[in-house]
């Protein structure tokens, strides 16, 4: 199969997708989780069943958090309660209270945090992620330096700057319609899910423009980029798709009997490597045939 021959259909969905990605992102927006908004998360199993969500708002209630958002997390019995921040005399009066009107139960989980930490760590995510792009383009112009010929090497930088905008921003569109659907909230493991998607892509990607370096080193005729671009990639295309699947296969499996916690996280992650490799093979490649001088 010839890619590079095909190469505007491929960018073409590329395009649609990144499009449909931004706008989602635009029009729906993010709720943001305790992590980056500040709040209180609190993820509680009951013992005995039959307790009602309307049960446990009133409970709050009565015992000063009120407006607190309860959902079912898993079995009837398993409750996620994301209220205001409470502190830990106000944890125990409640818990006590809990115990006391449903019977023992368990916690899963239990986490505070101020609106001040909060906004640190949405600064300090969006530093990581501006820091990431730039070092890993700047790596590659670097590490392709001695093939400037016929496209130049800050020129593959560039389609790694690209590439990888396009690996983060597709699931992060994703995200936004799960927010929109089922209340996925924005928190760091969304930041983790795009920073691994982003290593797991340059990583294929790397591999595709080494082998089209090896290949450009060795060449006698040089003019006949595109060529020389479309073998590489016939050489390394059943060492990408065989990697992904393994990865594929595992993500999965983390889904399907994970934990509650982690599926969005998994979810992203398992997006993030389709598209990732679907870039490495037919975006990134065929960008560097459009950017060879004519």
């Amino acid at each position: 199969m010839s890619v590079i021959k095909y190469k505007y259909l491929f960018l073409g969905f590329s395009v649609l997708l990144t499009i449909a990605a931004v706008a989602a992102m635009v029009g729906f927006g993010y709720k943001q989780g305790i992590d980056f908004a500040g709040g209180t998360l609190w993820q509680v199993k009951f013992s005995r069943s039959g307790v009602e969500i309307s049960d446990l708002q009133n409970l709050l209630s009565e015992n000063g958090v009120k407006d607190a958002v309860i959902r079912h997390a898993g079995t009837a019995n398993e409750f996620s309660i994301r209220a205001k921040e409470l502190t830990e005399e106000e944890h125990q009066n409640v818990v006590l209270q809990l115990s006391q009107k449903f019977g023992s139960f368990e916690e899963s989980s239990f986490a505070s945090i101020g609106p001040a930490i909060g906004s640190e760590l949405r600064n300090r995510a969006f530093l990581a992620f501006v820091l990431v792009l730039l070092g890993i383009s700047l790596y590659v112009a670097f590490a392709f330096r001695k093939v400037s010929y016929p496209v130049s090497s800050w020129k593959y930088g560039m389609v790694t700057l690209v590439t990888l905008f396009h690996d983060a921003l597709i699931p992060a569109g994703l995200f936004a319609v799960l927010g929109k659907l089922y209340g996925a909230e924005l928190d760091t493991n969304f930041i983790v899910a795009i920073l691994v998607v982003m290593g797991f892509s340059v990583h294929d990607t790397i591999v595709v423009f080494d082998r089209i370096r090896e290949t450009l080193l060795h060449a006698k005729n040089k003019e006949n980029f595109s060529e020389i671009v479309n073998a590489s990639i016939q050489q390394t295309f059943a060492r990408s798709i065989n990697t992904s699947l393994t990865l594929f296969l595992v993500l999965i499996a983390l889904y399907a009997f994970g934990a509650q916690s982690l599926r969005y996280f998994t979810l992203l992650i398992l997006v993030g490597t389709i598209i990732g490799t679907y870039s490495s093979i037919f975006v990134a490649s065929p960008l560097l045939t459009l950017l060879k001088p004519k």
